[in-house]
């Protein structure tokens, strides 16, 4: 009985874990873009770093419940430290610097965990802005190494790998971006479509009766906060890698919210939420600010309205039915679809 209960538990995470074919077209869409919209290379750059920070919020929130209002605090400290490794010479290749970048990000992650996670949500959420807060006190105070309210200037990128060096057009950020958030996003799937996401998704939905059953529920909250953090601090430092520059606005309430918002169109608990809401508010802001420079926001928030009230379930039961009709037309054999994957 047991062997036959591990040999389905071992078929459902293996039918989780299957990449299907809208999952494959989404990112040779992706990479497609590099040769067909070379024109766009850097507001693709900046659409694909928002991606990965909502992506890192997305695995606290949507799969373990812990609502942040501070994010920021991790995306602005892997820019300053990314920033402060090139400036400084202290590691001269980008992709080991970015490395680091994460690890310091996902260290103040892990000693920031034990805070965070005690008391309610809405606890959580005034800890995670004080962290924030204080993240850009600090770098307001010490103006002598962060350049204070003016930013941190004088950051020169040596080339990738000490081959591709960071042109003017973006060209060679986009792919060095793109590289990343796929290497990552990848990881991130794994995480969630393994035994331990799903206990994350246990733990989100009864604490309690989660521990009753022997899940260490504050080691794996602290777990995936610390890999949250680190995530959004390679995306920090991606920004300040591709910009070369890093400033206070990295630190602010207004990144965090914004991640947030981005996290609430694209939809919680389900990775590519994170994606595909990075993509439709950069092309709207982009559109809009075109189109209406001074009231964009105005329509931003329209469209938020109208994803509350049409409800995010109704939407994705016609994306579902949509996707279902189109494999039946291809013929593509039965599986676990893509939004189940994600999740």
């Amino acid at each position: 009985m047991t062997r036959k209960a591990d040999t389905a538990v071992t078929r459902f995470l293996t039918s989780r874990a299957r990449i299907g074919p809208f999952e494959t077209a989404f990112w040779l869409a992706a990479f497609a873009t590099i040769y067909f919209l070379p024109g766009r290379h850097l507001i693709l750059t900046e659409t694909a770093i928002w991606g990965l920070f909502a992506l890192s919020l997305d695995l606290i929130l949507g799969y373990a419940g812990i609502i942040s209002l501070g994010h920021a605090a991790f995306f602005g400290v892997g820019a300053y430290a990314a920033g402060l490794l090139a400036k400084y010479e202290i590691i001269v290749e980008p992709s080991v610097a970015l490395l680091c970048a994460g690890l310091i990000a996902a260290a103040l992650g892990f000693a920031t965990s034990f805070l965070v996670l005690r008391g309610s949500d809405l606890t959580r959420l005034m800890v995670t802005l004080g962290v924030s807060l204080v993240c850009f006190e600090l770098a307001n105070k010490f103006a002598d190494l962060t350049g204070g309210a003016d930013g941190l200037q004088g950051v020169a990128m040596a080339p990738v790998f000490g081959a591709y060096r960071f042109d003017l057009f973006g060209h060679t950020a986009y792919v060095y971006t793109l590289a990343w958030l796929f290497v990552l996003f990848m990881l991130a799937r794994r995480v969630v479509n393994s035994p331990f996401g799903l206990s994350l998704k246990a733990i989100k939905g009864n604490p309690l009766r989660s521990s009753a059953i022997g899940i260490a529920v504050n080691w794996r909250l602290v777990a995936i906060y610390t890999l949250s953090a680190g995530y959004a601090g390679i995306a920090g430092g991606l920004l300040a890698q591709t910009q070369a520059f890093a400033s206070l606005s990295m630190l602010s309430i207004e990144r965090s919210a914004d991640v947030l918002l981005i996290l609430i169109i694209g939809g919680t608990g389900y990775l590519y939420g994170g994606l595909i809401g990075a993509l439709i508010y950069r092309l709207l802001q982009d559109y809009l600010s075109d189109l209406t420079a001074r009231y964009w926001q105005f329509w931003i928030g329209l469209l938020l309205v109208a994803i509350v009230l049409v409800g995010r379930e109704r939407i994705g039961g016609w994306i579902r039915s949509v996707e279902t009709q189109i494999g039946r037309a291809l013929r593509w054999p039965a599986s676990t679809s893509s939004a189940d994957q994600g999740a």
